[in-house]
């Protein structure tokens, strides 16, 4: 699926970046990028970290880094994923700095689960609503009491800031972020090639309660 609907000169590809840290969740992060990568007409996804070395995910498999921080800002969507190497990344200040330093020029900047905390320990949610994941609810929600956390809810948008629930979670929102950036129409035929049951309510959610935030 390459996402072509015009013989007209395609517009420039957006350039979807990947942040990894060191114990990221896989799913967060490869779920995202499976939607986006299938419209190679309109992204370029590349793999953001730190250091150059391979990126080791909780679940062990490593990632190659395309790019390092010092590699300037010219990313268009930042995807930052939860997993546990959140609690570490919240008090790193060289992760916290180029958040701050790249936000200016996205156009959007997503989390998925925990990344939520790290977004807010930069400052970049003061003032918005957020959410995170349910089952470390706490601990995002722990990260600024400048946010308006949202227990309830698959996904919360506040303007180009999209911050996603647990894991999967991130799956719809980038739906809905490729339905937003796109069309819907887009956003539902890639659910469908990829035989994904996409939640489109940003509202629906049966894990805050199972967590006991309700």
């Amino acid at each position: 699926m390459n996402g072509s609907h015009s013989s007209r000169k395609k517009p420039r590809k957006k350039i979807v970046g990947a942040l990894l840290f060191p114990d990221f969740e896989l799913l967060d992060i490869f779920g995202p990028l499976e939607m986006f990568g299938m419209l190679s007409d309109h992204f370029e996804i590349v793999m953001l970290a730190e250091s150059a070395a391979p990126v080791a995910s909780a679940q062990g498999p490593r990632s190659v880094v395309d790019r390092t921080f010092t590699d300037g800002t010219d990313i268009d969507i930042l995807l930052l994923p939860g997993g546990q190497g959140t609690r570490r990344e919240a008090g790193n200040p060289v992760m916290l700095q180029y958040l701050r330093d790249c936000y200016p020029q996205l156009a959007y900047l997503a989390s998925i689960c925990t990344g939520s905390g790290v977004l807010a320990a930069a400052g970049l949610l003061d003032g918005r609503r957020a959410t995170s994941n349910q089952q470390s609810f706490a601990w995002a929600s722990s990260c600024s009491s400048a946010v308006t956390w949202v227990a309830r809810a698959r996904w919360v948008t506040d303007g180009n800031i999209y911050t996603a629930g647990g894991v999967a979670a991130g799956i719809d929102m980038s739906l809905a972020l490729i339905a937003r950036i796109l069309s819907e129409e887009v956003a539902v035929e890639v659910a469908r090639y990829a035989e994904y049951d996409w939640h489109r309510d940003a509202d629906w959610d049966p894990f805050a309660e199972q967590a006991g935030l309700l």
